[in-house]
């Protein structure tokens, strides 16, 4: 059961409230940051929320029990508070909001209402709409390991155990230009083979868009420098002299964990599962699963 403050207990009491909602915004990067939809900025637990920020929240249901309501809040793109680039940049993708209902004229009476997860986000002519998710949503996520031919495991990783710390898995490069959102052209690795870092990752670690990561498509050398194709395209644009941390990648399958990284003991997947030919075989009568004819 939810608990009310006295101080506001007595103000809810009263013949008339000043009320307002807040929003404090913690994004996964641990950066805190305040929005309200009251006229003017306020203080809560030490954040300073923001009123020009033109947030709003729709209507919401509660419900009892497992189930997972959802919610939305709008807002306009500030240059001082929230840019469309940090959002496509993905720096508030399951970011944990908190909803406060705030008595304004006096910040020390507060509630708080509820605590949701950030999903989906939508963007367009300089505002944002954000999917607000109960955590109860992750009770509809699957959990657990899944079966495959291939492992399930993140290249160096405690379950895999790969040291990625041998010299060329793990490298610095410099950008020297971005042609297009998934083609990146580096400097500083030309001495690798092409496509060394295939299936591997980038990661910026400096200049303006530090933190944003993408996975590696390809790696390509010419004359003299590095051509990274991305699978996915970044929506943020890298400036030249830009530094990124390259690592190498696996195909997941257990000829490379055996021949190229001697690592057989750790896969994490299941080689000699049969797979969906397998099944079909009966119809076909190509495969004798026990040894013995299925029929005389």
């Amino acid at each position: 059961m939810r608990v009310i403050p006295d101080a506001l207990a007595a103000h809810l009491a009263g013949d008339a409230t000043t009320l307002c909602t807040c929003w404090r915004v913690i994004r996964t990067d641990q950066m805190v940051l305040g929005f309200t939809d009251h006229d003017r900025d306020l203080t809560l637990l030490g954040t300073q929320c923001h009123a020009a920020s033109g947030f709003s929240a729709s209507d919401a249901e509660a419900e009892t029990g497992l189930a997972a309501p959802s919610s939305e809040v709008a807002g306009a793109f500030s240059s001082e508070v929230i840019t469309e680039v940090d959002l496509m940049a993905g720096r508030y993708d399951g970011a944990r909001i908190e909803v406060y209902r705030v008595n304004w004229q006096d910040p020390s009476q507060y509630l708080l209402l509820k605590v949701q997860e950030m999903g989906e986000v939508k963007r367009q002519t300089g505002q944002f709409t954000a999917e607000l998710r109960s955590f109860t949503a992750k009770l509809n996520q699957e959990q657990g390991r899944t079966f495959g031919r291939r492992c399930d495991a993140s290249l160096g990783d405690a379950r895999c155990g790969v040291n990625m710390s041998v010299a060329g898995r793990r490298v610095s490069a410099t950008v020297v230009t971005m042609e297009s959102g998934d083609r990146i052209t580096v400097s500083g690795i030309e001495g690798y083979s092409d496509d060394h870092f295939r299936y591997g990752g980038l990661t910026v670690t400096s200049g303006a868009e530090t933190g944003v990561v993408a996975d590696i498509e390809t790696s390509r050398t010419s004359a003299g420098t590095t051509i990274l194709s991305l699978w996915l395209p970044l929506d943020v644009a890298l400036a030249a002299g830009d530094r990124l941390t390259l690592s190498i990648g696996c195909d997941k399958s257990f000829a490379t964990c055996r021949d190229t990284f001697t690592n057989a003991a750790n896969f994490r997947g299941f080689p000699h599962m049969p797979g969906s030919d397998f099944a079909y075989s009966y119809v076909s009568g190509q495969v004798a699963h026990d040894g013995s004819p299925l029929f005389k």
